[in-house]
């Protein structure tokens, strides 16, 4: 596969989003697939799923989130994204990058892919721009209940409040991922809910570019997201007819151990939603694409596209 990385304005007006586009090496392509990378992690990370789709004959593109990867600046802070409206101007950077694309290759179906983090901007994407994209994949989500959500936004506003946006605070990482490795015997790590596969831990820990923590802005911005996709006018704006994958492992605390995921499921099919795919992987945990039956994950993702291209 060839690649190329480039750069385009985010819509906060003032940061360079770094960009990656994986092209095939010959033929004509059959697709774009557009990946929504998670929190504290980046674009790159997901380059063994790019090459297995351009192996196909897709193009994979991506890029990095305000406060992420090489679209933090030189001095910048991670896991801040802006002052205004973040939630929002994430949605619209990755929608910014979906028209370049599209431009750049007229006439191919598109499909997103969000994980995670991303998959929350995923589903905010869907009731924003959902009839510009052919599918969708939401891999790795979860659902958050209403008190829980106020809980955390109010422990985020006051951080913010008195200690500043850019404010780093351990009490709310305790409180979004402390008890993610409580089902896991003996963790040796406390990213063990992240991957059964212990190299993959380690390699995330290991990354400069990954597990950075988030700002007060960071915790408010994924709290908004996570509100508004759940948000009953917002899922009745989803078009009906937009094919909808959710996969993630049935280990993943971020969707409540396949629990999250089956909420968000029937949100859609309530929602009037048509085509709606779920499938839960036994044994795996919250980064499925890493996992030891990657590539049972990934022939699934593909088999699921081209029987919507056909």
């Amino acid at each position: 596969m060839k690649k190329e990385e480039f750069y385009f304005d985010s819509r906060d007006g003032e940061t360079s989003i770094h960009g990656v586009r994986w092209m095939p090496d010959k033929g004509e392509p059959r697709g774009i697939i557009q990946i929504i990378h998670g929190m504290e992690e980046y674009v790159e990370r997901y380059e063994d799923f790019a090459s297995f789709m351009t192996s196909n004959g897709f193009i994979v593109t991506g890029e990095d989130h305000l406060g992420h990867g090489g679209s933090v600046a030189e001095g910048g802070t991670t896991g801040y994204f802006c002052e205004q409206d973040p939630a929002t101007v994430i949605v619209r950077d990755v929608h910014r990058l979906k028209k370049i694309t599209q431009e750049k290759f007229p006439g191919l179906p598109i499909i997103i892919m969000g994980h995670s983090m991303g998959s929350f901007i995923a589903r905010n994407y869907i009731y924003r721009y959902g009839t510009g994209i052919n599918m969708a994949i939401i891999m790795g989500t979860g659902s958050t209940p209403g008190a829980l959500l106020f809980a955390g936004r109010t422990v985020a506003k006051m951080t913010s409040l008195f200690k500043g946006s850019k404010c780093k605070s351990s009490f709310m990482d305790k409180m979004s991922f402390g008890s993610y490795c409580k089902k896991i015997e003996n963790p040796r790590t406390s990213y063990d809910w992240l991957s059964v596969n212990s190299e993959n831990v380690d390699k995330y820990i290991a990354d400069p570019m990954c597990g950075f923590g988030f700002t007060a802005n960071g915790y408010l911005a994924l709290l908004e997201l996570i509100k508004r996709m759940q948000k009953g006018t917002n899922l009745e704006a989803v078009p009906k007819d937009l094919p909808l994958l959710f996969v993630a492992g049935e280990e993943d605390p971020v969707g409540n151990y396949g629990e999250g995921v089956k909420t968000a499921v029937e949100s859609y099919k309530n929602a009037g939603v048509r085509d709606i795919t779920m499938k839960l992987y036994p044994g795996d945990r919250h980064e499925i694409l890493n996992e030891d039956d990657r590539d049972v994950v990934k022939e699934d993702i593909l088999e699921w596209i081209t029987a919507r291209l056909s």
